[in-house]
C-alpha cells in the first residue's frame, strides 16, 4: 500500500477519480495501484508528481508501506 501517496492525495482533497483521469485509467485501477495490487509505472508517478505535488520526493510518495514489502519478502 501506498500510504505516503493515499495521506497527501487526501490532504490535497484529490480525489482518486481525478488521478485516474489524468493518467487515463479507470479509477479502480489507480485504488487497486494505491492498495498495492498493481504496481505504477515510472512514467504515471511521474507524472502525478509532478502534476499534483511538484514540492514532495517522488521516492516518498511512491513508497511501500513495510506491510506490502513482507507480503511481497513472503512470495
Amino acid at each position: 500500500m501506498l500510504r505516503n501517496l493515499r495521506a497527501e492525495l487526501a490532504r490535497r482533497s484529490i480525489l482518486v477519480k481525478d488521478v485516474a483521469e489524468l493518467l487515463n485509467v479507470r479509477a479502480a485501477t489507480v485504488s487497486d495501484k494505491i492498495n498495492g495490487y498493481y504496481d505504477f509505472t515510472y512514467d504515471e508517478a511521474y507524472l502525478v508528481k509532478r502534476t499534483y505535488f511538484p514540492d514532495i520526493n517522488i521516492e516518498y510518495l511512491f513508497e511501500k508501506s513495510t506491510e506490502n514489502a513482507r507480503k511481497e519478502a513472503v512470495k
